[in-house]
């Protein structure tokens, strides 16, 4: 029976990663083109605290879930965390297995793909099996230029998947889970790492991307200082969070962690409008996705056009300010 094996990562605020429900339905749809894999998770957590997620694999249409449970897991480590999955991908032998690429997974994919001696594609934007019954990765490559579909000669077939690149289930998947407890092994596993604090970023606005209705992106068509004040101030207008293209951080006008992109943060919110951003590929995989896509650019021919629902062809300098005004106006 074939085997799509998942990693629940568990953060720091002791809950599930939502990556692994997106990556869940999204192997729903990979089995059935398997004869009806089993999809299954491996859970590495402190001692107790499974007990709390079972309910949300049952509900996410998981066949079976891997479970180890120590006091040594109650922080990340790569050494640690790297034993046991592979331990339990030498025993289940899944012929794929996906890992969201979020900090952690970016750290453990690489770390158990090399100790499996098979390859590994990373931050993929789409999954597929082919006819012969492979994992077809598809991601950017060329500095984002070009879309290619990667094929991986051994098993299992590995693969990491950006957060927001795939949606969760719209309605529950409710499978007869079956939890499978393992005895880690870790007894002679010396970490060369030793955990000593946490520190929680305390932007507000950065934690908030991920999960936001409404984004307000600016890029380099925003110019300077006072450009980015205006689109802050907009976002305000409208209860939105601020993020920027790859080619505004370069220029020192936002802080990386709100780039949105092939090499920032992908996501999905219900409306995305960007501001002075010419539609790059690298941008495009980032947000292309959004439920609505409202444009703002000087040049009629910029890229960004083509997947926007709306387009305006205007200088933001003048449109942003007239649509605050105008907003704040019919709020009093």
């Amino acid at each position: 029976m074939s085997n799509i094996l998942l990693y629940a990562e568990v953060t720091k605020e002791n809950y599930i990663h939502t990556v692994l429900f997106e990556l869940a339905y999204k192997a729903q749809e990979l089995a059935k083109k398997l004869n009806n894999a089993d999809v299954s998770a491996l859970l590495i957590c402190k001692t107790g605290l499974a007990e709390e997620f079972k309910e949300a694999f049952i509900n996410s249409g998981f066949d079976y879930v891997y479970i180890a449970e120590h006091d040594r897991f109650a922080n990340y480590s790569t050494e640690l965390y790297s034993k046991i999955a592979v331990d339990v991908i030498n025993e289940v032998k899944p012929e794929i297995v996906l890992i969201g690429a979020t900090t952690q997974g970016r750290d453990l994919a690489p770390k158990i793909s090399s100790s499996l001696h098979t390859g590994l594609t990373a931050d993929c934007t789409g999954l597929d099996i082919n006819e012969k019954g492979q994992l077809a990765a598809t991601r950017p490559t060329f500095g984002g230029k070009l879309m290619a579909t990667i094929l991986c000669k051994t098993l299992p077939q590995m693969a990491t998947v950006r957060p927001k690149v795939f949606k969760p289930a719209p309605e529950n998947i409710v499978k007869d889970t079956k939890f499978i407890y393992i005895k880690p092994d870790i007894d002679n596993v010396d970490t060369k790492v030793k955990f000593v604090e946490f520190v929680k970023g305390l932007n507000t606005a950065i934690n908030e991307l991920d999960s936001a209705d409404i984004i307000v992106a600016g890029g380099k068509g925003m110019k300077n200082e006072a450009g980015f004040e205006l689109l802050k101030n907009f976002a305000e207008s409208i209860g939105a969070c601020i993020a920027a293209s790859r080619g505004a951080v370069e220029m020192g006008l936002a802080p990386v962690d709100i780039q949105i992109g092939q090499t920032g943060k992908t996501v999905t919110p219900k409306l995305y409008i960007a501001c002075g951003i010419s539609g790059a590929i690298q941008h495009i995989v980032g947000m292309q996705d959004s439920d609505k896509i409202i444009a703002i650019n000087t040049d009629e021919k910029a890229p960004i056009f083509e997947i926007s629902d709306c387009g305006i062809v205007g200088d933001a300098f003048e449109i942003l300010p007239k649509l605050t005004t105008e907003i704040l106006n019919n709020k009093e």
